[in-house]
């Protein structure tokens, strides 16, 4: 079993997950976008051992209290190698007002399983949204960012973004996992696998 806590965070709504083992407290924090005083604030009210920071993808939104939680837990950073430049240029003139982030301690790709505590998670690529876009899986429960949504799909029109990409990796990487799989975004409500194949617009012809 993994515990999962929800924050969302920031002018965009970003879903910021802490996901913790429940025997040891070890956790992950996967895509803090801003807020990091709110995130540190359930941390420490829920006495999380934090292990890892772990960014889906290297948009500003999903990334921006990194160094704030670096500086507070002293912990390492996980990105896909594919987004550093995203990552490392926020783009919008945000360069001009942001402070650098962080540089990612480890790269993480395809297969790359993520321990914490008793439990893991498992990391697939699923470029699209971004060229380093990643998803976690584990305990039937997906963390995928920005790539799938209850109801629709990641935008492909920033830098980088690849639309038929995208649908490649849902069609070939998502929808193969089993339909009770909760999927948590990176924005908006959660959702299950087969609820997507069911209803979602840009995949159900699939499946009828």
């Amino acid at each position: 079993m993994i515990n999962v806590e929800t924050i969302t965070v920031g002018i965009f709504a970003t879903n910021c997950y802490l996901v913790s083992c429940p025997l040891t407290q070890e956790a992950l924090i996967i895509d803090p976008g801003a807020g990091g005083k709110n995130i540190v604030a359930l941390i420490v009210q829920k006495q999380l051992k934090i292990k890892y920071v772990v960014n889906t993808h290297g948009h500003i939104d999903h990334i921006g209290a990194n160094g704030r939680l670096k500086e507070e837990f002293q912990v390492p950073i996980l990105l896909s190698e594919k987004d550093l430049t995203l990552y490392n240029n926020p783009g919008f003139g945000l360069s001009l007002v942001l402070k650098k982030q962080p540089a990612p301690e480890r790269f993480i790709k395809e297969g790359d399983i993520i321990e914490f505590g008793e439990q893991t998670l498992k990391v697939i690529d699923t470029p699209g949204h971004t060229e380093g876009g990643i998803t976690l899986v584990g305990n039937d429960l997906v963390f995928c960012g920005d790539t799938l949504f209850a109801g629709s799909v990641g935008r492909t029109d920033l830098a980088g973004g690849s639309h038929p990409t995208l649908m490649k990796s849902i069609k070939d990487k998502l929808m193969l996992l089993p339909w009770e799989s909760l999927v948590y975004s990176g924005h908006g409500p959660a959702t299950t696998i087969g609820a997507e194949a069911r209803t979602n617009p840009f995949i159900s012809g699939l499946y009828q």
